[in-house]
């Protein structure tokens, strides 16, 4: 599957070329129940894009270890209720994804590269579940940012899904983005902090171990 994602990055990266003019580099500013500041783009150079891959801690162990990636915040977006309690969350009743919201700088890590990482990091064709996580706060999403990101993220799943990379459909949800809320503190920065712990053990430290080997040229 990898030698299928290599030809899709080239494919793609081609053909964002075509797309660059209609990136957008606003990116509206979020409400916040902690002590960390609204998400903005640190300078112009660099982009933002809000990922859901299942259980954000995972998320945000992968993209920490990546070249170009300057932030990573683990919170909630794609839901309908202001400030979710991480329980409120969980209890599936705010429409809230668990995600990532990543600043990167495109002239080291492209849109096409962190779509690479995420789907060969994650299952994308499990509805609302990643492993034995369940729950609509575990669905596979791609919340973007502006058209550019659009059109490549609905052109990699179609060429992932005409190639069989998977042997299901990929379910991933590719929806613009409207919101996103920081998660308490106690989940920032989850796997350095509590490495120890046995799901960090368990579940996690598999995923970040894959990303070592399949994408050593991509770390830091």
């Amino acid at each position: 599957m990898l030698l299928t994602h290599i030809k899709l990055i080239a494919v793609i990266t081609f053909t964002a070329i075509f797309f660059e003019s209609c990136a957008q580099n606003t990116q509206k500013q979020t409400e916040t129940k902690n002590d960390l500041k609204p998400i903005t783009k640190m300078e112009n150079q660099q982009d933002t894009i809000t990922l859901g891959a299942g259980c954000f801690w995972c998320v945000e162990a992968i993209f920490q270890d990546l070249k170009g990636v300057e932030k990573v915040t683990s919170g909630y977006s794609g839901g309908f209720v202001k400030n979710p309690a991480y329980k409120e969350v969980c209890n599936g009743t705010t429409g809230h994804a668990e995600v990532c919201q990543l600043i990167y700088d495109p002239k080291v890590i492209t849109f096409p590269e962190i779509l690479q990482v995420f789907w060969e990091t994650h299952d994308p064709t499990t509805l609302n579940q990643q492993g034995n996580d369940y729950g609509t706060q575990y669905r596979s999403a791609i919340f973007y940012h502006n058209d550019e990101q659009k059109k490549l993220a609905e052109l990699y799943k179609d060429e992932l899904n005409k190639s069989k990379a998977f042997e299901k459909p990929i379910v991933t949800e590719i929806t613009a983005y409207t919101n996103f809320y920081p998660a308490e503190n106690y989940h920032q920065d989850y796997f350095n902090l509590n490495g120890e712990e046995p799901y960090c053990r368990f579940v996690i430290q598999p995923k970040v171990d894959k990303l070592r080997k399949v994408f050593k040229d991509k770390l830091k």
